[in-house]
Parts: C-alpha cells; structure tokens; sequence
C-alpha cells in the first residue's frame, strides 16, 4: 500500500511538472489544458482513495507463538498463541502499524477441554479492528487449576508489556497499556480470578462465564474496573441464573454491563467444537438461533465495547448503549451511561490525592495536593462489600487507622459530593 501511494506521488508531480511546462508554451491548446487536467485530477482523486483505504481497511492477522516462564511459580511455563496486526497475513512476520502505533492487549482464557483454535471467531473479529489478543495454552487437561489459569491470563499480560520495552522483541513499542481479560466458559471465570488478583488489568469482557474454583462469582465482589457480562438464554451448560448474573451482580465496578443473547448458547460463543457440543447435546434448552446469527451479535457489542473502553472512543460508547435499548434480540442490565462515566482509557488515578503505603500495615496516610473545600468521606469495605472503617477528612494529610482489620485486600472509598474514587489496597499483617 506504502509503494502504491509512493508511485501515484511521484506520477502526480511529474505530470504538475509537465503541465506547467506544456501550459506556458504556445502551442497548448484548449484541449490540451483539458487532458492534463482531467490526467490531474484522476491521479488525486487516486491518492485520495488510497489514502483513505491505508488508515481504514481492517489489519492483516499475523501469528506467533511464545513459551512465556513464571518465575514465581517454580518457573511455571505457559505456553501462548498470540494473534496480531500484520503488515501481512502469516507467522512471525512484523507488526503493522507506524512507528507509534500501539495495539490494546486482549489475553482470551478457554473453555474447559477446549483447545484456543476453537477461538477463530475472536480473534478474526478483533485482531483486523486493532486488537493484539494471546491465548494461552494452559490447563487443558480434566483436572484444570483455575486459579492457575487465572493467574495465567494476568501473567501474559504482564509479560507482554515486558516484550513492548525489549528493542529485539516482534512486539517492541507495538502494545498499548491499555488491556482486556476475557474468556469463554471456564476461561471467563478465570478472568474474574485474574481481574480481582491483578491491579495491571484495565477491563473484563467475558462469554458465559463459568463457576471456578475458587469462586469466580466470589472474585466478582473484588473487580472495580469496567465490565461486560455477555450470556446466552438459552445456555443448559453455564445458566445465566446461576453463573453470570450473580457475576455481574457481585462486580463492584461502577460501569458494568450484563448482556443476554435471545435464544442464544453456550457453544455458539465459539466456533465449532466436539467436546462443547457434545456436553451441551446432553441438556436443554436447545439454542434457537444459528451460531452465525450469535457471532454477529458478540461483535455487534463487543466490538464498540472494547473501543469505548480501550480506546477512548466515545461515539462507540454511545452506539453501544443506543443499540443495546433498541435490540430486540438481547435482554440487558446496565449501571452506567457511556461517556459519562471514566471508561478504562480515562479511568486514571486522581492525582489530587494519595493513600500510602500499599500494602499497608496498622495505618494509611491520606494526602491531598489540592485546596480541600468540603470535607471527604472515606469508606474501608472488605471484598464482599461489608463496610470495616468510616471516617471523614477535612484535613490536607490525615491517618487512617487500620490496626483492626485483617490481612487480605480491601476497596477504599473516597467520596465528595457526587464525585467518588475507587482504591483496592492490600493490608500485609
């Protein structure tokens, strides 16, 4: 595409060259002026559409695949496929994009005995649109560790912000900071373990999430970052009343949406698998769309979602909320306004203020940097909601005094008028 746009450049100045030349002699005629004009506008006109399909066609998917090792975990290996921007289609080839261009990460968990190529659908809907989205390969056996595979989906993450900063990397300044954890099934509850364990995590966006042990419904009550449910009605595997919906009800997150697919399934969240369609033969009810049909409505919500939330594109936000009330074929449940409320992309720390140390021990110092005005009202709440400390502050530098609360993390609520900020902090002893 560069070398098409290069040459149209060089033909369009070599014939400006030539018209002014031919123009000022005077043997031009009125024709004549009329073909090297016509000539010139054909050739912009060409640079034009060109130009245009360079910043707009979808993005080329390119593959690799990497063994990345936990240290902290007795050198744990996870191995991950990893799906990108390509300035081509096919293996390890270079990621496109200029120089500055940076992809928002999407690290996907998969069902329970099913392998990550199940998953073709996800990444040809998100990878052409901008997206970098890693799978990785672990816990496919019988006997899964799901907090393992938690803390999979949070370690690649990590691990892929780690290859944007290495010069030799096929990554290098290619990820943005800005990230997704999703997954399908028992990889949706793993995401929920992920979320709720890792403070690197912007957003969560899951597909008939599953029940996990340790409880990914449990793990809910610790997410405060933006969230999407999506779940299928008639889904006999993961019934929405029994996994998503209190999922979504449990999330602590100021913008949380919960979506259900009309006649939708389980499977239908993915493409074809023996494995998943041989569980949901065995119960009902049967789905009573096509599997196309569902797709089509995962990325007619997932796709503005993920651009609202991670790439700060309001007018997506707002097609996703205006869709959503006017769909007939999904059911939802909605606690924000989009572009009202801080998506993942701005949801940045205040910076008016501090709370140190994280982790704390037996007190936190509250540390305001602005002129004070009302007072702030503080709330310390455990994971499942229960409010432990309440204290006010009028004070530019106060303590809080944590000594009677328990090992373990904890959401600090900080309010003022109508505005209100969000901490998780984790007390050491």
């Amino acid at each position: 595409m560069a070398r098409q746009i290069e040459k149209v450049i060089y033909s369009f100045y070599n014939q400006i060259d030539y018209f002014r030349s031919t123009i000022k002699s005077n043997n031009c005629s009125i024709l004549m002026k009329s073909i090297l004009f016509k000539r010139l506008l054909v050739l912009l006109i060409t640079l034009f559409v060109l130009c245009g399909d360079a910043t707009s066609q979808p993005y080329l998917i390119g593959k690799t695949t990497i063994t990345f090792t936990d240290p902290t975990r007795n050198n744990r290996s996870i191995p991950t496929d990893i799906y990108y921007p390509g300035i081509e289609a096919g293996a390890n080839i270079p990621v496109a994009g200029e120089p500055n261009t940076r992809f928002p990460l999407i690290s996907f968990g998969h069902g329970f005995l099913t392998t990550v190529d199940t998953y073709a659908n996800i990444w040809d809907m998100l990878v052409p649109e901008g997206y970098v989205l890693v799978l990785p390969k672990t816990e496919g056996g019988f006997s899964p560790s799901h907090a393992d595979f938690g803390k999979d989906l949070a370690f690649v993450i990590q691990s892929m912000n780690q290859l944007n900063g290495i010069s030799t990397s096929l990554f290098f300044n290619k990820i943005s900071p800005m990230n997704c954890v999703m997954g399908h099934s028992m990889g949706g509850g793993a995401a929920h373990l992920a979320a709720s364990g890792s403070t690197l995590i912007k957003a969560i966006a899951t597909l008939a999430a599953a029940e996990t042990n340790p409880s990914s419904i449990s793990a809910a009550s610790g997410i405060i970052i933006p969230s999407l449910v999506i779940a299928a009605s008639n889904d006999c595997i993961t019934r929405p009343a029994n996994t998503q919906l209190p999922i979504y009800t449990a999330t602590k997150s100021d913008c949380k949406t919960y979506i259900s697919i009309t006649g939708g399934s389980h499977c239908f969240m993915a493409n074809d698998n023996f494995n998943c369609n041989f569980g949901e033969a065995t119960c009902s009810p049967a789905p009573t769309i096509s599997r196309t049909e569902q797709n089509n409505l995962i990325k007619k919500y997932l796709l503005p979602w993920l651009n609202y939330q991670l790439k700060n594109n309001c007018q997506e936000g707002k097609n996703f909320e205006i869709q959503m009330k006017e769909d007939t074929k999904i059911s939802f449940q909605n606690s924000c306004t989009y572009c009202l409320t801080s998506n993942a992309a701005n949801l940045q720390a205040d910076k008016s203020f501090q709370l140190y140390p994280n982790p704390f021990d037996e007190k936190i110092i509250f540390e305001k940097f602005t002129s004070f005005g009302n007072p702030l009202e503080v709330e310390i709440k455990s994971m499942d909601g229960k409010t432990m400390i309440s204290q006010t502050i009028n004070r530019n530098k106060s303590i809080i005094d944590t000594k009677g609360l328990q090992k373990g993390m904890y959401l600090f609520y900080i309010k003022k008028d109508r505005e209100r900020s969000i901490r998780r902090m984790i007390k050491s002893d």
